[in-house]
């Protein structure tokens, strides 16, 4: 399993095939990743794609990058806690997070609680989960 990561060496923590393998079995490996590989995008968006989660352990610049925010939130939610203020902001972004996990409102910036139309949205969503 890709949580087996944690045990390995520090030059299969930066091989990027090991690493690429591990975050598809285990999305939240990336967190035993180098940290070049942790800011690696195709490696990033994988594990991802296998936990939204796994957000919370990559490089700010692709917590800050639309797809892999989009693919995190919707896999989890809850990712959003871990997206970049300017994503955390974003209707869709947050919506989607929302439509995935009810309690991924939570994480949504203040501003967009004050928006009707968005929290509107949102609460009708939060009550078809």
């Amino acid at each position: 399993s890709g949580f087996s990561l944690w045990r390995a060496s520090k030059a299969l923590r930066a091989d990027r095939e090991v690493v690429l393998v591990a975050v598809r079995n285990y999305g939240r490996a990336l967190e035993f990743a180098s940290e070049e590989l942790r800011s690696d995008r195709a490696i990033v968006l994988e594990a991802v794609r296998q936990n939204g989660l796994a957000l919370r352990r990559t490089s700010e610049e692709l917590q800050d990058d639309r797809e892999v925010v989009m693919i995190a939130v919707r896999q989890n939610g809850l990712a959003l806690e871990y997206a970049s203020e300017m994503f955390r902001s974003d209707r869709v972004i947050c919506l989607a997070a929302v439509k995935q996990h009810g309690w991924a409102l939570e994480f949504a910036s203040a501003p967009l609680f004050a928006d009707t139309d968005f929290m509107r949205e949102a609460i009708l969503l939060r009550e078809r989960i």
